[in-house]
């Protein structure tokens, strides 16, 4: 009988990652932080023309990896590329934590982090975000003990939506030993439109024990391809690389993510257009009396507190679909424009029942 089976409690223990619900065929999606858009003209007809599916993609992903390299100024060994930015954190985490080791992170942020610690054998610690719900930063830094090995920063944060400034990004890369692995977690930056907001590409080389993640899930409208990657020193990207399922990323992911490269300025337009809606619903939110924070990743937070379970009812009997965090909040993706009428009906109801 598989009760007989040993497994690892904490793994037993472990609840799986669950995909926010989907609306009905006419309704909004707005629960997995997905671009409204399809892929960009001419990438899925570019990517197709050049994969044999009866052959393995190439687990190296060296047309990819110079392209990256290329682009941001660095070596070969200086960029991995990996299944969407999720693996590639998870990836980190295993080649640099294990049983008796700490990993830290901001709380709340992206709920995978603490699967992925609990994977590795490590224990995770928190650190509360501020009442602004932003990243505190020197707490970040004390938090950090001799059993710490990774350290990760989310910027923009995912739930809340906040970025890290550059100044508070760099006093904290001071503070923090040398042998504690940070990973930037900049899986929206191109929607951030603060100036004073952390770049992970401007500190490209200047920190040995920095690794930057990206990915092309959300900008780009690539999420169901799963590709991201990585920068960072080569010894820190190899030991991740190592720890990698072969194969992980197929070959039409690899030409999709090159080909929308060759597209920045429609990309550009695109992401435009979803930040300007963006502001356009945070603003909307805040007259109505919700106390939404800055918001530089491509959705909002609206603090529903205890109510949020029922909130999130609310919106799907409207047939939106949103992403409940229980007793905190709620995430609403930009999604498209149709959608921001019926969020703010149903936001506008749900603040008059306060």
């Amino acid at each position: 009988m598989s009760e007989n089976v040993r497994l690892r409690p904490e793994i037993a223990a472990l609840t799986a990652y669950s995909q926010g619900r989907s609306p009905s065929p006419d309704g909004f999606k707005l629960s997995s932080n997905e671009n409204p858009y399809p892929a960009l003209p001419g990438v899925l007809e570019a990517a197709a023309a050049h994969v044999e599916i009866n052959r393995y993609p190439d687990g190296a992903a060296v047309a990819l990896r110079t392209r990256l390299a290329d682009r941001y100024g660095v070596e070969f060994s200086e960029v991995i590329v990996g299944a969407g930015s999720s693996s590639l954190l998870q990836q980190l985490f295993l080649a640099a934590a294990g049983r008796g080791d700490e990993i830290v992170y901001a709380w709340r942020s992206f709920e995978a982090y603490p699967g992925f610690v609990t994977i590795t054998g490590a224990t995770s610690a928190h650190v509360p975000l501020t009442d602004a719900l932003e990243h505190d930063l020197p707490a970040l830094a004390a938090a950090v003990t001799e059993r710490t090995r990774v350290v990760v920063v989310c910027s923009p944060n995912n739930p809340t939506g906040p970025a890290v400034s550059a100044d508070a990004f760099e006093a904290f890369m001071r503070a923090v030993p040398a042998e504690v692995l940070v990973v930037l977690d900049e899986a929206y930056q191109e929607f951030v439109t603060d100036p004073l907001a952390v770049d992970g590409e401007k500190l490209i080389g200047e920190y040995p024990n920095l690794v930057i993640t990206r990915t092309f899930s959300k900008a780009y409208g690539l999420a169901g391809l799963r590709v991201g990657y990585a920068i960072g020193p080569a010894r820190l990207l190899a030991a991740a690389r190592a720890t990698a399922i072969p194969f992980a990323v197929t070959e039409l992911g690899f030409a999709a993510a090159l080909a929308s490269l060759d597209r920045k300025p429609l990309l550009d337009e695109r992401v435009a257009e979803i930040v300007v809606r963006r502001d356009r619903l945070r603003g909307e939110l805040i007259e109505q009396g919700w106390a939404v924070p800055s918001a530089q990743g491509n959705f909002v937070w609206l603090p529903t507190g205890e109510h949020t379970t029922a909130a999130a009812d609310a919106f799907f009997d409207a047939d939106i679909a949103v992403r409940p965090f229980a007793d905190e909040g709620i995430r609403i993706s930009i999604g498209e424009e149709e959608s921001i009428e019926r969020i703010l009906e149903v936001s506008a109801t749900l603040h008059r029942q306060r």
